[in-house]
């Protein structure tokens, strides 16, 4: 079953960002493009770095108008207490969401449900609330954000060129594909 064009459940969670506790809701992530990073818990080996690597790039996706979003199934105090013994996590300014009952996990249906905890994925969401694009990956493999930043940039070409498509590798100023009219209904 594909998420392309869900949109995504109601939901209000906790969260830490910029060394407070604050709440984040569905209303919230209305209107601008968001990332949900989905990653199995705090105080262990691939998320940090995965983390750090998004850090790292937070200010190019904010400057394209993408808020991050960061959700494990850990309490909001549980990222606190990470923020506070990490260096890495220390430079982490986007909003990490707390999902304790998993609710948030389900919605976006990458829960392991045996474990508790959540599938290392990571959702495109549009300004209307929408999937467009996303992986599940194995937990024992990191994700690039790189990547990610290039396919946010992606997604919000095509919403605005809707005629267009972009090839593999394709980056801002690079060519696009415009599909003649008998071959749209292959995409």
């Amino acid at each position: 079953m594909s998420f392309i064009g869900k949109e995504i459940g109601d939901f209000a969670v906790q969260a830490f960002a910029d060394g407070e506790f604050k709440e984040v809701k569905k209303a919230d992530v209305l209107g601008r493009w968001s990332v949900f990073f989905f990653y199995p818990a705090d105080f262990t080996f691939v998320c940090p770095t995965e983390l750090e690597d998004l850090a790292d790039r937070y200010e190019e996706f904010q400057e394209i108008g993408c808020e991050i979003y960061s959700v494990s199934c850990d309490s909001h105090f549980v990222h606190k207490a990470w923020h506070d013994a990490s260096d890495t996590i220390k430079k982490i300014h986007y909003p990490m969401l707390a999902d304790p009952t998993g609710r948030l996990t389900r919605d976006f249906d990458v829960m392991i449900e045996s474990d508790g905890m959540a599938e290392r994925a990571s959702f495109i969401v549009n300004p209307e609330g929408r999937i467009v694009a996303y992986e599940v990956i194995a937990g024992n493999v990191g994700r690039n954000a790189d990547e990610l930043l290039r396919r946010v940039k992606a997604s919000q070409f095509v919403a605005e060129h809707g005629d267009q498509v972009c090839p593999a590798k394709w980056q801002p100023g690079a060519e696009t594909l415009k599909p003649s009219l008998d071959l749209v209904g292959l995409l």
